[in-house]
């Protein structure tokens, strides 16, 4: 039965339904030149012969698939699972599909490899999340007929690239605590193959140094609670540190953590600020103050360019867009100047 489910055709459909094969075809490809009676009737046999329409075929007669591909290291992180929400939102808004391909740590990786890969399955772009650099970025030129989108801070000549301003959430955050009194301001990085870290860490140091300040050492985390807490456990006995920078809030949640079990009380002793604002609904009486970056939103807007340049190819230019982080102020910072 499997087999046969496979193998039905057109011509079958037509067959069984009494009509002709063009009339088959209109109703696959959703033309509004078919009675509707007509269509339902069709589609009953389609669905009843288990009926697949041939992506090929319809690309030829549509000129495309109406379909993306979204290339990913890590779908469960929760930055990507909520860019790829907004990605498959807006797809829907417009009646496309996406197709997910997951870039393992055994496959060769680069941006040529990705979209080669892509090049074989039924989409017109593709949206590569980039969460760790790729060699080629700087040289990879997308081929004709293919969209091509990063989404990262990282510019490209070639690719339209989009993100949350990572550099300009740590400025703002940096700034923050020195205007706040705190004499300067220490990080909790992410993984150091982290772009995102990168850029953060990147924010941090520059913002520091336009005041005059010196950078202390980076303490690297790797995005988890208990990274955090180590590097709590830590700050609590450095001189002087009165306020922790964390790369996200489960490191920053994991400060707090590590800074209560050594006897330091944020904010009273040690002030902190993490990023991603995702612990709100996970944590009751939530008293971290962080930076809310808006994910969904760069996946809708990510869709958008593409299916746009994919709709209108002639127009499309390489831009670059970041979206700035909102900072959401709760109890976890001291004012100093007070």
């Amino acid at each position: 039965m499997d087999d046969q489910r496979r193998n039905v055709s057109m011509q079958d459909i037509a067959r069984e339904a009494g009509v002709s094969s063009q009339t088959v075809s209109r109703v696959s490809n959703g033309s509004d030149s078919v009675r509707p009676a007509t269509r339902d009737m069709v589609l009953a046999v389609m669905d009843r012969l288990g009926y697949r329409p041939n992506f090929a075929a319809r690309a030829l007669k549509r000129g495309r698939f109406k379909a993306i591909g979204v290339a990913m290291f890590d779908i469960v992180a929760t930055g990507n699972l909520l860019t790829l929400e907004g990605i498959t939102k807006a797809a829907s808004d417009l009646d496309y599909a996406v197709t997910i391909t997951m870039m393992g740590k055994g496959q060769q990786r680069s941006l040529a490899a990705v979209v080669e890969r892509m090049k074989n399955l039924p989409v017109d772009g593709v949206i590569v999340i980039l969460e760790q650099m790729l060699p080629d970025v700087g040289t990879f030129v997308p081929p004709a007929g293919m969209e091509v989108l990063l989404v990262t801070s990282a510019q490209s000549t070639t690719m339209s690239t989009i993100d949350e301003d990572q550099y300009g959430c740590s400025t703002m955050v940096t700034n923050y605590f020195l205007d706040r009194g705190h004499r300067t301001v220490h990080f909790v990085s992410g993984p150091e193959e982290s772009l995102d870290s990168h850029f953060r860490e990147q924010g941090w140091i520059d913002a520091l140094a336009r005041r005059g300040v010196v950078a202390p050492p980076v303490i690297r985390g790797d995005w988890s609670a208990d990274s955090g807490f180590n590097a709590g456990l830590e700050l609590a006995h450095v001189k002087d540190c009165t306020a922790i920078y964390a790369a996200n809030d489960n490191e920053a949640y994991g400060v707090m953590q590590g800074l209560a079990a050594a006897g330091k009380r944020v904010p009273d002793d040690v002030s902190v600020i993490g990023v991603d604002d995702v612990l709100r609904n996970l944590i009751p009486r939530l008293t971290l103050t962080s930076v809310k970056m808006n994910f969904g939103a760069v996946g809708r807007r990510a869709f958008r360019m593409v299916a746009r340049a994919i709709e209108d190819p002639q127009r499309s230019r390489p831009t670059r867009e970041l979206i700035p982080g909102v900072l959401v102020e709760r109890s976890s910072v001291r004012d100093l100047t007070r």
